[in-house]
């Protein structure tokens, strides 16, 4: 019997990490088949595991797996998948992609190509959304390769103004000027950096908003013309311009705001015809001429699903990786934001493998052992299963640690408790960090702005955490065993090792073969 709210029958994931696992779940729930890939680096990753089907599609560098469109659409060609969900980074938000699965018959789980170019570029859609009349931040609209240009522009908004890349993202292709000195350094690096990341030295120059808040609106759109906003994330808590953590509803969010941005929100899908969910971000700041004391601006619209989305899902009730498939598919939405209102209070801590006692250095290697975080309130979305490590060649993102709570005080209390509850070892990982966060008062006041972690000591680096010796046995033998494992055809004595947290020099270790079926 066929199920009206099944899309189609086969998905293909074309990522990797905790975010495949996640599709993985919300296809099975609508009882879609899945097909994983994966690089020799992932062979025994937990999505890999996870799925009906997996596919090798190449080598651990990312050029030759998941950014690969040719092997991607290989595997879903060889495997009668239906469509391909992207997931985030990676393929996502490539235009050239899309259409190409388009041309093949297979359904991209995202919007359309066109929309995807659209808002990638950061100039045609400032052009876009100043013809929709969604506020944008001061600046150039039109591409400058010249710092003279830049400079007249800089002079006529006022300093300090920021340098970007047309087709950036990421935080790359970015630089901050201060005064006139400077500008002619900052084009030339910005158009160095936007070549050897995007292909793309076009840049142009926004003022730069500070001190501001990093406020995204969530939308969902289908094919029929239903656009539904579902409130906003707070994403100010940054590092370097990544993410660290992110909340839902934001901190002194009035409603009247809220219903300026999501006005502004719903605006900006229909100006690119947007189909499926999608992500406009927007820079706030205090404002005694505006309304409600407040002001904002677009910043920039993510075409794909947001690293943070299970903030919205566990205060709007929502599932967004269903409501992308059933978009896909052709399905309406079938809710309303009215059908949907804001409950309680939601929060991401972003759990990634570094050492924020040293700079946030990556850490990569095995992982000997570790405790999941559980209980009421509680969700994890992860990559770790037993016998997976870290590897140097994708980003350092492990899991996504959420909490609800009918308030945000209690939201945090249970971020705590669960922060203190998950334990990785073999690994440095930024759990610490985001526990001495928790803490800090202007964070539990909701008082922060994009700048506040770079600018403040959040982390006391003299006092490192100490593990349990439950833990530290289990990460012990591991690593006994591991050695062991390793070179069977050695004798005599072997040194010994200093301390099994070596393994965060990412020293190469056997992998678990042989359990699935796959091909490529």
């Amino acid at each position: 019997m066929t199920d009206p709210q099944r899309p189609f029958d086969t998905l293909l994931i074309a990522n990797r990490g905790e975010i495949a696992v996640r599709v993985i779940r919300g296809a099975r729930d609508l009882g879609i088949k899945t097909v994983a890939v994966f690089s020799d680096a992932d062979r025994s990753a937990r999505h890999v595991r996870m799925a009906d089907e997996a596919v090798r599609i190449g080598g651990p560098a990312p050029a030759d797996s998941y950014l690969s469109a040719d092997a991607v659409l290989a595997a879903a060609e060889s495997t009668g998948a239906d469509a391909i969900h992207p997931g985030y980074g990676f393929l996502s938000e490539n235009a050239s992609f899309a259409r190409a699965c388009r041309e093949r018959g297979i359904i991209f789980v995202g919007p359309s190509p066109e929309a995807i170019e659209l808002m990638g570029d950061k100039i045609e859609s400032r052009r876009t959304m100043k013809q929709a009349g969604v506020p944008i931040i001061p600046g150039a609209i039109d591409p400058l390769t010249d710092p003279v240009e830049a400079q007249q522009t800089a002079d006529e908004i006022g300093y300090p103004v920021v340098i970007k890349a047309a087709a950036g993202g990421g935080g790359r292709g970015i630089r901050v000027v201060e005064q006139a000195s400077e500008i002619e350094r900052a084009v030339q690096q910005a158009q160095e950096e936007a070549i050897t990341a995007f292909g793309d030295g076009s840049v142009f120059v926004e003022k730069l908003l500070r001190p501001a808040r990093h406020i995204e609106i969530q939308v969902v759109a289908d094919a029929l013309g239903n656009v539904v906003c579902l409130g906003e994330r707070d994403c100010s808590a940054q590092r370097r311009r990544q993410k660290l953590v992110e909340e839902s509803p934001a901190p002194g969010m009035s409603p009247q705001l809220r219903a300026r941005m999501e006005e502004a929100a719903t605006n900006a899908a229909r100006a690119c015809d947007y189909t499926s969910t999608g992500t406009v971000e927007f820079l706030v700041w205090d404002d005694p001429n505006a309304p409600d004391g407040q002001n904002f601006a677009f910043l920039e619209m993510n075409t794909r699903l947001q690293v943070e989305h299970p903030v919205t899902e566990l205060v709007r009730g929502v599932d967004l990786v269903q409501d992308q498939l059933r978009i896909a598919g052709g399905l309406p939405l079938g809710y309303t934001a009215a059908e949907r209102p804001i409950r309680g209070w939601a929060m991401e801590c972003r759990i990634t493998a570094e050492d924020p006692y040293h700079d946030f250095t990556p850490s990569v290697g095995p992982i000997a052992w570790y405790r999941e975080a559980d209980g009421p309130g509680v969700r994890l979305d992860s990559m770790l299963a037993r016998g997976v490590g870290v590897s140097p060649h994708y980003d350092s993102l492990i899991s996504k640690l959420i909490t609800w709570g009918e308030t945000r005080e209690q939201c945090i209390r249970r971020m705590k408790r669960a922060l203190g509850e998950y334990l990785v070892i073999g690994v440095s990982t930024s759990i610490p960090f985001h526990q001495a966060l928790m803490d800090d008062e202007n964070f539990r006041e909701g008082a922060i702005h994009t700048l506040y972690v770079e600018e403040n000591e959040i982390l006391d680096k003299t006092e490192r955490p100490e593990h349990s010796a439950e833990a530290t046995l289990a990460a012990a033998m591991f690593f006994h065993t591991l050695g062991e494992r390793a070179d069977p055809e050695r004798s005599g004595p072997q040194p010994r090792r200093r301390h099994w947290a070596s393994s965060a020099r990412g020293r190469r270790y056997p992998v678990e073969q042989g359990w699935r079926r796959t091909t490529g």
